[in-house]
């Protein structure tokens, strides 16, 4: 693969695009640079008011950008069925969805509304409830795609069936890998079903390596002091910037001739930084199809979304 960057991404004109986690960090990265090609983004944040300030700096750098900020709080089923059914009512044919949201809070357990854990809780099982909810939309669209955003640690992670919410020798940092390994069999196997049921959508998965915007440094606000000066310490070896993390995540949702179970990461040494995209595999757990269909039934139990 070529030097794949921004400037490669085709016109975006007339797709609507939805990215999860648009107000800071890959997210806003990704909704800017769709923007700039002329794709209407819906900008699908926790906090609307700071959807509205990210609106402001997108406008900065692209002025003109069709941009509509909706409140999702991924923590909450019912707050991901009341954008849902907002969204799908207003754009019956959706283009885009990049699942990019997620939390790593280094501290004490803590669980969504619904009783997950919140690692598994936000980054994997509200995706999986929100596609779910907005598949048929993007069923209708030409050439639709849906992006999850993985993480190179999902390679260090197990799914342990009968405690996928950790509730067992809590460890927030395991319970966050887990959440990403979740994230990768998720997307996985959405392919296999999308494939099975010869729907037009394609689901695809990227990671941006270690960038410094997805190692958030509030995720340290209740650690010690070390911890924090290591956190501040590590950032100095991660991706230079956002725009090159957001690489692999944009490659996936727009350039031309990426298939269905495609997995994108940092083109450089071991994934962790690089200048441009390259094709990579998922960990053997997360490749499984075996352990893909036992956490679609349990994402389907757990959420109340059943589909394909």
């Amino acid at each position: 693969m070529s030097a794949w960057n921004t400037r490669h991404i085709p016109h975006q004109h007339g797709r609507v695009t939805v990215v999860t986690g648009a107000n800071s960090g890959l997210g806003l990265v990704t909704a800017t640079e769709l923007a700039r090609q002329g794709a209407k983004v819906v900008l699908a944040v926790r906090d609307t008011a700071a959807g509205v300030r990210a609106c402001d700096v997108i406008r900065d750098a692209v002025p003109g950008a069709q941009l509509e900020v909706r409140g999702l709080d991924l923590a909450s089923l019912v707050s991901v069925q009341a954008f849902a059914k907002g969204l799908t009512a207003e754009f019956p044919a959706i283009d885009l969805l990049i699942n990019n949201a997620g939390v790593l809070t280094l501290g004490p357990a803590r669980t969504t509304a619904d009783g997950f854990e919140l690692h598994m809780g936000t980054n994997m099982l509200g995706h999986f409830a929100l596609t779910g909810l907005l598949l048929d939309s993007l069923s209708r669209a030409d050439a639709p795609r849906v992006v999850n955003i993985s993480s190179i640690t999902h390679k260090n992670a197990h799914l342990d069936f009968d405690d996928l919410m950790s509730q067992n020798a809590y460890q927030a940092s395991r319970s966050y890998n887990r959440s990403k390994l979740a994230t990768t069999v998720f997307g996985l196997e959405l392919d296999r079903r999308l494939r099975a049921a010869d729907s037009p959508v394609l689901s695809v998965v990227a990671h941006p390596g270690m960038s410094r915007s997805n190692l958030n440094p509030r995720a340290y606000q209740d650690r010690g002091r070390v911890e924090r000066l290591m956190a501040q310490a590590v950032l100095l070896f991660l991706q230079s910037s956002g725009k090159r993390g957001a690489l692999p995540q944009l490659h996936a949702a727009t350039a031309p001739g990426v298939r269905g179970g495609q997995f994108f990461g940092p083109s450089g040494f071991k994934e962790v930084r690089g200048r441009s995209v390259k094709e990579t595999r998922p960990g053997v757990e997360a490749a499984d199809p075996g352990t893909g269909r036992r956490l679609w039934t349990a994402a389907e139990e757990l959420t109340g979304v059943t589909y394909l």
